[in-house]
């Protein structure tokens, strides 16, 4: 589904982006980045965010395709209350190579990483939030299942969330990435098996 971004809110403008086909076509400034205290002792908040309100549970799927070069960059889907409250999840460059990777932050941020071997050109996303859980799943263009990467603990009385396309390159400026979807509605399902 092409992304409609009319009701959608930018946090931390990038220096560059456009809107061509129904695609978002991004560039990430200098040294941006999420990250709340834990290990690295340092707190930023300005990584590039295009966020649409909602409340209560959803599932949010978003396909991307990012030119990953340097360590930390990265492209994916945030679900955002605050700067203290919040998960993102796609692809991270770390250790020479891709990796699916999670970041759930209520007051300090956790990391959770797994490298993906296989050749692919896009990547998609999804998370179901279901009360006080984010149920998070990912798959390849080379892939037809969907695979669950984490389930993770998010305060259910944060309701009223933003969601949408979230990129970042910490250790420089300039990652280029281009969103070919983005979708949000009611959970489409419970189970996780």
């Amino acid at each position: 589904m092409p992304i409609d971004i009319n009701d959608m809110h930018w946090l931390n403008l990038p220096p560059a982006w456009e809107m061509n086909n129904g695609r978002l076509i991004v560039r990430s400034g200098n040294k941006t980045d999420f990250w709340q205290g834990t290990y690295y002792d340092f707190h930023r908040d300005n990584g590039h965010f295009l966020g649409r309100q909602w409340r209560g549970d959803f599932t949010a799927e978003i396909t991307f395709i990012g030119r990953y070069r340097e360590l930390y960059d990265q492209a994916g889907l945030m679900v955002r209350h605050d700067a203290t409250h919040w998960m993102k999840c796609g692809i991270e460059y770390t250790d020479g190579a891709r990796h699916f990777s999670v970041v759930v932050t209520n007051r300090n941020s956790d990391w959770s990483a797994f490298r993906l071997d296989h050749e692919f050109e896009a990547l998609s996303a999804r998370v179901t939030r279901n009360g006080d859980a984010l149920f998070i799943q990912y798959r390849t263009d080379k892939m037809t299942e969907w695979r669950m990467a984490r389930l993770a603990w998010f305060d259910p009385a944060l309701e009223e969330v933003s969601v949408g396309p979230a990129f970042c390159s910490p250790e420089r400026d300039g990652f280029e990435a281009e969103f070919l979807d983005f979708s949000i509605s009611e959970p489409v399902f419970r189970d996780i098996h």
